[in-house]
């Protein structure tokens, strides 16, 4: 009897030392990954830095932004709420409520898909008036480098959308609370990446 107790709980100290070291890998995994982005965004920074002024004869930055200034503070409050709505649902999370988990998250891609929605029409709009990414190097460091970032908020949205349908399968279980944190902080990062964007490209831009 001892001998199989003592087998028993060899066995759980096996699983609980599995368990830990996959959580482990798992979260070194993730933290090198926003190491790599934070490198690919420093990256096109500094392209959109040495470029800015190569306009090809064409519109500067100056004449680009003036005009659409207000529409990307309102796009930018856009991301920047759903900043909140994610706090508010890890919130939920703690308190281990699951309808106002699902609330919040939902609201949160709510806004970061108003937010992509209205990164497409300004891409629109700019190749409409002839301000494509081919019309000059200037354009071509900004469309990366705004287009990059909406990839990234596209594939926080389809994490999301996943993560909702898990939660909604399997509960708020270990695995599922460790991704929604780490969605949490990619979140929170495109955030601060978008606020550089912002202050960088937009406000700089609009100052002749």
């Amino acid at each position: 009897m001892s001998t199989v107790n003592v087998n028993d709980a060899h066995h759980h100290d096996e699983h609980h030392d599995h368990h830990e070291t996959v959580n482990a890998n798992a979260s070194l995994g993730f933290w090198i990954y926003i190491m790599t982005d934070l490198i690919l965004f420093c990256s096109l920074f500094i392209a959109f830095q040495v470029l800015r002024e190569h306009s090809a004869g064409g519109a500067t930055q100056y004449e680009v932004f003036k005009e659409s200034l207000g529409f990307v503070f309102v796009e930018t409050l856009v991301l920047l709420t759903s900043s909140f709505t994610f706090g508010m649902a890890h919130l939920a999370q703690a308190k281990r409520d699951i309808g106002k988990l699902q609330f919040w998250l939902g609201a949160t891609f709510v806004l970061g898909a108003v937010f992509i929605g209205m990164e497409v029409y300004e891409f629109q709009h700019l190749i409409h008036i002839g301000q494509g990414p081919e019309v000059s190097a200037f354009l071509s460091s900004y469309f990366s480098l705004v287009g990059t970032h909406g990839l990234h908020v596209t594939s926080g949205l389809i994490w999301l959308a996943v993560i909702m349908v898990q939660i909604k399968k399997f509960g708020l279980n270990p695995v599922m609370m460790r991704r929604l944190t780490m969605l949490s902080i990619f979140w929170h990062f495109l955030d601060i990446v978008w606020v550089c964007v912002y202050t960088e490209v937009y406000l700089l831009g609009a100052i002749q």
